[in-house]
């Protein structure tokens, strides 16, 4: 099968597409025929060697963290899915999601969205699965909070305007300017220049979501309530500030969001979705021979939302 492969951490051009063994499943193993994957953050930190820690002694690799395709077979433990059903998955940490087939637990997978094309469904997994847990899950908003959306023209904050607004919450999107009708259109109440962003201004949020990560504590602290908190996409505190209030009772919180691959949480986005209360942010897609394209497209100012790598034609 055809597999885009990383031999050495770099630029794009590192990325190069070959023939490898097709996965086998066991267990409670679902194979997946790909028909798309979604360019991440998490894939361009780890081609680039941001992630060399995670994938020491890996290489070669395959990126991809999320997929849609269909069931092709199971293991023997599975009981969730059979074959010919429409699913989408997020993976584990050993990615492999650019590639024609690939298997993951049945834990981690869901029916994909009967309403969206597979190529759109692949833009869900990590970026709707992570915008839903930092919100809903370490962030506890509640209807009627103020919720900031650092980074809201990307794929998590795409996700997250949407669902913050979804929830009940006043939502203000953050982006560049060239952006800001695309985060509008979201569903953003308010839209900030990132450059005209001022946390001392005097205005306080409920809850602020750093997707990039970019924003240090020190500074959002300011433009927190008594009792708000700092949503990071960094699952863990680097500085002692945020080591802080990470540990603190009182005050304003830090705290960091590790995606969970869980199919539960990806079926309740598939509901959304089908229901119509949830867009998915589709930039442009592109097939898994310009993967490289993909990636230089990703890490440039002009991406909207997600951009994703098909295998197969719908």
């Amino acid at each position: 099968m055809r597999a885009a492969r990383l031999h050495s951490f770099g630029p794009p051009s590192v990325l190069r597409v070959e023939e490898v063994a097709w996965p086998f499943p066991v267990r409670d193993e679902v194979l997946i025929r790909v028909h798309a994957s979604s360019v991440n953050g998490t894939d361009l930190r780890l081609r680039a060697g941001g992630l060399g820690f995670l994938a020491a002694g890996q290489l070669p690799l395959t990126p991809g963290f999320d997929v849609a395709g269909e069931v092709a077979g199971c293991g023997p433990e599975v009981t969730a899915f059979r074959p010919g059903e429409r699913v989408y998955a997020l993976l584990g940490h050993g990615g492999g999601g650019a590639a024609e087939y690939v298997t993951a637990r049945q834990s981690r997978v869901a029916l994909a969205p009967a309403t969206l094309p597979l190529t759109h469904a692949a833009a869900v997994p990590l970026a709707g699965l992570t915008a839903l847990q930092a919100l809903r899950g370490v962030g506890r908003l509640r209807a009627g909070e103020r919720v900031l959306v650092y980074g809201a023209a990307g794929g998590i904050g795409a996700f997250a305007v949407a669902l913050a607004r979804l929830f009940g919450a006043h939502v203000t999107g953050v982006a560049r300017a060239a952006k800001l009708d695309y985060v509008r259109s979201l569903g953003a109440h308010e839209v900030v220049a990132t450059g005209e962003l001022n946390l001392s201004g005097g205005e306080r949020w409920d809850l602020i979501l750093d997707t990039p990560p970019a924003l240090p504590f020190t500074r959002a602290r300011e433009a927190l309530t008594p009792s708000g908190r700092l949503v990071s996409t960094k699952p863990v505190p680097l500085h002692p500030a945020e080591m802080w209030a990470s540990l603190s009772q009182t005050g304003p919180r830090f705290t960091g969001v590790r995606t969970a691959e869980r199919g539960l949480d990806l079926a309740l986005l598939s509901r959304l979705i089908d229901a119509g209360e949830l867009r998915v942010p589709l930039d442009r897609t592109f097939p898994l021979e310009d993967i490289r394209a993909a990636h230089e497209y990703a890490e440039g100012p002009e991406v909207r939302g997600k951009v994703v790598v098909t295998m197969v034609g719908e």
